[in-house]
């Protein structure tokens, strides 16, 4: 691996065999700032970032100097070089990076801080309660509930809203238990740890979806006990939908006690966040007056961002519901493209109905992994097609799979290993499948 190393005031060539060179264990002096392009036999470009992450105290009378403040300047000139080269490849986690903010950058020299009740009013008066509340009364009306029957807040992201409609599981049904397939998303799990709650773990179907006769015989096995439920409309690794109604659509029509999504994935967000709902006789149980505030303490924090809730009133009003609706179908189309693609390459590949989320065999190169930063379980990947993501980064990715997949055997072709375990005979690309064995 040939690269050049650029450091402020100098610039020299550096030679290092690929194979020898550990990106993760290489040390550099404290004051020393690096950015490496290094070129790799398959001829890609690969830009590394290496940089102190230490912080140190200003010389002499304690202020910053003209130096030092451009040094402080490169170091993150550098780091923002980085993660937008790593943006580009970016495919496997559920984060729509296709988001203009501009507009909004000014806020950021105020401390807006949302602590409290979002409905009522604090002693501290920098906050963003009404941009809160509309964000709130948007997904009320999606999610079918009046105004007057919701309690809800912006949440510093999805795994708090969990912690939250856990939390108030819990404290409505105190001896109750708690039932996750074993696909939910790990912070299920964790809240019961944290809130020391019997957690039931349920079996799943292969499209990740909770296994329904088990969830029943489990159910049976504790009828004396409350029953608290937690749904996924769209599991974490292969986008599975419950279907306890056999009607997926959310709506607190249904027995709904709560709802949280995420604000930050599909909506797109600078910043995690998300959205907790639930139904207003829920929340008396955990909301105290607390008189520092001037305010009710419900949430989980106390005091939430209160940048996240001007971003996302300002994405759904530039979106609407018919932009968002637009968004959702052109990644459904996406999603059926790319495995379309993979299966014609004698890739194993599965979609759900309803999912963005195309799981396929996972490939057998670490690089090509981190490159495309997907997210992998045992023998399978996939590939979240958000927004951001067009058929040309797809058909990039795909290129790249397919040139690297036949350096993997050096007999010829590469045979396709069998994860029918993992996606179902219909869905494997193995020998043994694929030929109807």
């Amino acid at each position: 691996m040939v690269g050049s190393v650029g450091v402020p005031g100098a610039e020299f060539e550096v030679s290092v065999p690929s194979d020898e060179f550990n990106w993760r264990s290489a040390s550099l002096p404290e004051d020393f700032a690096a950015v490496v392009l290094a070129e790799n036999v398959a001829g890609k470009e690969i830009v590394d970032t290496i940089f102190p992450h230490a912080v140190t105290e200003p010389e002499g009378g304690g202020e910053n100097t003209s130096e030092r403040e451009a040094y402080m300047a490169n170091v993150l000139a550098i780091y923002e070089s980085s993660i937008t080269e790593r943006t580009k490849h970016h495919l496997g986690f559920p984060f729509n990076l296709d988001f203009d903010y501009g507009v909004l950058w000014s806020l950021q020299n105020f401390y807006i801080n949302n602590c409290g009740d979002p409905f009522i009013e604090s002693s501290y008066a920098v906050h963003s309660r009404q941009f809160e509340v509309s964000v709130l009364e948007w997904f009320a009306r999606l999610w079918g509930i009046e105004n007057h029957e919701y309690w809800g807040y912006i949440t510093n992201g999805g795994t708090e809203g969990n912690f939250q409609g856990i939390l108030l599981g819990r404290e409505a049904f105190p001896d109750g238990i708690l039932y996750a397939s074993e696909d939910s998303h790990y912070s299920v799990f964790k809240a019961a740890r944290m809130y020391r709650m019997k957690c039931v773990k349920v079996n799943t179907l292969i499209s990740g979806e909770i296994d329904y006769a088990d969830f029943k015989a489990k159910l049976l096995r504790n009828k004396n006990n409350p029953a608290i439920v937690n749904v996924n409309i769209g599991t974490t690794v292969k986008g599975g939908v419950d279907n306890l109604d056999l009607a997926p659509k959310i709506s607190f029509k249904k027995p709904i006690g709560s709802i949280s999504v995420f604000g930050h994935k599909f909506v797109g967000c600078p910043m995690p966040c998300g959205v907790q709902i639930t139904r207003l006789s829920h929340i008396y149980a955990l909301s105290r007056d607390v008189e520092y505030i001037g305010s009710r303490d419900a949430t989980i924090t106390g005091g939430p961002s209160g940048h996240a809730p001007i971003y996302l009133w300002y994405a759904l009003n530039h979106k609407g519901y018919r932009g968002i609706q637009k968004e959702v179908q052109i990644c459904l189309t996406n999603a059926q493209y790319l495995r379309d693609r993979l299966r014609a390459e004698g890739i194993g590949a599965m979609l759900n109905e309803f999912s963005n989320i195309v799981v396929f065999e996972r490939p057998q190169n670490e690089e090509l992994i981190q490159k495309w930063q997907l997210a992998c379980q045992g023998n399978i990947a996939h590939i979240v097609v958000m927004p951001n993501v067009t058929i040309e980064k797809l058909d990039d990715f795909l290129n790249d799979l397919i040139e690297k997949r036949s350096t993997w055997s050096g007999k010829g072709k590469v045979q396709a290993f069998c994860i029918s375990v993992d996606i179902g005979k219909e869905n494997c690309a193995c020998q043994r499948h694929s030929e109807g064995v």
